[in-house]
């Protein structure tokens, strides 16, 4: 069943009015018709089936037929700090790292990052990186839409760390921890009602660097690899983010 979000002031006790893009896309791409059954979510803390009553140009109006528990968020709440890559592999993650269980993302600019940040430009970016969350968590019914940040510099990427339970910084090292090896006495020493915060740290096409991995040490950051193959920049955070996840129990594991 097709999934919409919308504004909590679009959703009330017993309607919804679903305007502009989403708008058109239920009655063109879609073909909705009066009777037709959707899903909408305010992203917050409320979702409904309901039922299309109305189209008209540019707005939906649809009947509550009932609220639903919003169960589909995993418990470890991670946000996804990606450095800048090429072209637009900074889509590619936002959507499938959306559909694994993100919750967040941060792009940043660290030593090696290519792409030259020009803050003109970066809006109009931000503004498509928001939307592509926003379809990704509509497909996988997501009960929230990630928030995609204003990329920051690595300095202030780094004063953040203290806002979260851990933070993980994508780095290989010989004879280096792994993941799973830092992961898990970290799970057993949680309190068990506490949802975990977890920044999650990839680098660009070329690696961090020896001084970024320092700094992010003595900031507070675990260096972690992934496995003995070396992964792009865009596939590094989809395994991590997918590997954590599943040690929390979200997929079956534990």
């Amino acid at each position: 069943m097709q999934r919409y979000f919308v504004s909590p002031e679009q959703l009330n006790e017993n309607k919804v009015v679903i305007s502009g893009e989403d708008a058109r896309h239920i009655s063109k791409v879609m073909r909705g018709k009066t009777g037709d059954k959707l899903i909408v979510s305010d992203g917050l803390s409320r979702e409904a089936l309901v039922e299309i009553t109305d189209i008209e140009a540019g707005a939906v109006t649809a009947a509550v037929l009932e609220q639903l528990e919003m169960t589909h968020e995993p418990a470890f709440k991670v946000t996804v700090a990606q450095s800048l890559p090429k072209g637009d592999k900074m889509e590619t993650v936002i959507q499938k790292c959306t559909e694994i269980g993100a919750v967040s993302f941060v792009p940043f600019i660290s030593e090696r990052t290519i792409v030259q940040y020009d803050a003109k430009k970066e809006s109009k970016r931000l503004e498509r990186w928001n939307k592509i969350a926003k379809e990704a968590a509509e497909q996988s019914h997501r009960n929230t839409v990630p928030e995609v940040a204003q990329p920051l510099g690595w300095k202030q990427l780094l004063s953040t760390f203290d806002r979260y339970d851990a933070v993980y910084f994508c780095y290989e090292k010989e004879e280096g921890l792994q993941l799973r090896d830092a992961l898990r006495p970290f799970m057993q020493a949680l309190p068990t009602d506490h949802a975990p915060g977890v920044l999650l740290l990839v680098g660009p096409e070329g690696g961090f660097t020896e001084e970024e991995c320092r700094q992010a040490e003595e900031a507070g950051a675990a260096s972690v690899g992934l496995g003995r193959r070396i992964l792009r920049c865009e596939t590094a955070g989809m395994v991590a983010l997918a590997c954590i996840l599943y040690e929390s129990g979200e997929m079956g594991g534990v």
